[in-house]
């Protein structure tokens, strides 16, 4: 079969397509379990301090490809049966919030103690404390990173290639073997990242200097 450009372009785009639900998935899954991590993590409770500080560092220290492996593999040797889309959202998810509990726990501990004082004598609980006074801070310094980070995330999704998940590099892959045009292929892919994740670059360079967070 012959692919004209625009045929190349198209598909590229459909893949394209897929990396951004992907990516958007894995953000808004990872930061809901996030920031229940980032709870445990600062919470007075040694115990769900270790379990969330074990949780962080297994998924910070081991590749992603490893983790995708395991939950592909793995899931399928208990005999359930888990699509690649499945194994890639559930992976990058798991990866996502031990990243985002981390640069959140960073935000809240960059509040000053005297925030913490502040709202005791108010009488208010350690939840009110966090709901009322601290959050709402850290979120001031905390968003831009998390924009940041976001573009991690997008380039994340190519490793879920390598179990057939048919996103922007699994989809170049295909077309520079059927076209047998690797480097316009390959640098339509990179062109696609580049018009995904240079726009949240900017942005989160744009909230640092409009929020003052590096100050």
């Amino acid at each position: 079969m012959d692919f004209t450009f625009w045929d190349i372009v198209r598909n590229l785009l459909m893949g394209l397509r897929w990396t951004a639900v992907l990516s958007v998935v894995a953000f808004i899954g990872g930061g809901l379990i996030g920031l229940l991590v980032l709870l445990m993590r600062i919470s007075k409770k040694r115990f769900a301090r270790t379990l969330a500080r074990g949780y962080i560092e297994l998924f910070q220290g081991t590749p992603l490809l490893m983790q995708l492996f395991l939950i592909f593999f793995g899931v399928a040797l208990l005999g359930i049966d888990i699509s690649p889309w499945m194994a890639a959202a559930l992976a990058l998810t798991l990866f996502t919030s031990a990243y985002l509990a981390e640069i959140w726990r960073g935000c809240v501990e960059s509040i000053a103690n005297g925030q913490w004082e502040a709202s005791a004598s108010l009488a208010l609980s350690p939840l009110e404390q966090m709901r009322y006074v601290i959050f709402p801070q850290a979120f001031r310094v905390a968003i831009a990173p998390t924009v940041g980070f976001s573009v991690q995330v997008i380039k994340g999704t190519a490793v879920t290639s390598i179990i057939g998940f048919t996103e922007l590099t699994k989809t170049g892959s295909m077309l520079a073997n059927a076209t047998y045009e690797p480097f316009m292929v390959y640098g339509l892919v990179a062109l696609g990242y580049f018009l995904l994740c240079y726009p949240l670059s900017l942005s989160a360079r744009y909230l640092e200097r409009r929020l003052h967070a590096s100050a």
